[in-house]
């Protein structure tokens, strides 16, 4: 498999600056904007995000995480037993504005099961999709109201989104198989 990088620790430096400045335009000194990641990258995107919104509207939002593995309608498929972690919802959501935070935007299947978990602690206001990627294929019909790049790719490729919490540093990565040599 072939790796090729498509952004580094400064571009996605840049990327979270630009989408934390998006959200404080838009919701210039709301209190009640909660930032919501989905396991695992998502919540560490939300993280950061969080302070850097904090830095510019002088209000910290609300964090919490989801995870969304319970929710999946893939679960079935999946090899072995789906690893269930931890979601943690501080905060109501009810009359809230929650902005759903996830590092990879593909067939929608991952939001829309993020949705369906997030219901679980109430009904917010409204609800807005932020992502770091947007590789496009949807199979549901949804989009991102926030998004840092959008990336042409093909359905067999993927996008890794590496984080420094997780990864010990920050890029983005395309992975293509290497076609295979005939003799």
């Amino acid at each position: 498999m072939a790796e090729f990088p498509l952004l580094d620790e400064p571009e996605i430096a840049r990327t979270l600056e630009n989408l934390a400045s998006r959200v404080v335009e838009r919701h210039n000194k709301d209190t009640l904007v909660m930032l919501v990641g989905v396991q695992r990258r998502g919540a560490d995107l939300a993280r950061r995000l969080v302070g850097l919104i904090e830095a510019r509207a002088g209000i910290r939002p609300a964090f919490g995480t989801l995870d969304i593995n319970l929710y999946r309608d893939d679960w079935t498929s999946v090899e072995g037993k789906p690893q269930i972690g931890e979601s943690s919802i501080p905060d109501a959501v009810n009359d809230k504005l929650v902005i759903l935070v996830d590092d990879v935007l593909f067939s929608g299947r991952t939001v829309r099961a993020a949705l369906e978990a997030l219901l679980d602690y109430g009904r917010p206001k409204a609800v807005e999709l932020m992502v770091l990627i947007d590789r496009g294929h949807r199979e549901l019909p949804i989009q991102a109201d926030y998004v840092g790049h959008f990336i042409q790719t093909d359905r067999h490729e993927r996008v890794d989104v590496l984080l420094k919490e997780r990864d010990g540093k920050d890029a983005v990565l395309l992975s293509r198989d290497q076609p295979a040599m005939s003799g």
